[in-house]
């Protein structure tokens, strides 16, 4: 077995605490409209094209991640961060702030 990769080890507890939904949880809300209506860029958004990207990481061995894989993990967790911070008052059940998020692995109901 080899050893887990550095970049992975230094951001694996902040992208356990940001990503809070499985990948079965994730690949669900990927197919639904609500997903895919919400995000920046051409055709498929980026936050859909990261949830991707997060359920690959997902079931990847731990050990088995990579350097790309760690800049990722590290992105998803600055994004929920940053978009975290900006939490509308009242009910964010079926708001579009909530769809972002979930499209990076991160359900702020949970």
């Amino acid at each position: 077995m080899s050893e887990t990769n550095d970049a992975v080890a230094e951001v694996w507890d902040d992208w356990q605490d940001a990503v809070n939904m499985t990948p079965a949880e994730l690949e669900k809300w990927l197919a639904t409209d609500e997903s895919r209506s919400v995000g920046q860029g051409e055709g498929e958004s980026t936050g859909h094209r990261s949830g991707r990207r997060i359920v690959e990481i997902q079931r990847t061995n731990k050990t088995d991640l990579t350097d790309d894989d760690a800049a990722h993990m590290r992105k998803v967790v600055g994004y929920v961060a940053r978009h975290s911070a900006q939490r509308p008052d009242g009910d964010v059940t079926d708001t579009r702030w909530r769809w972002s998020l979930m499209n990076w692995g991160h359900d702020p109901l949970k």
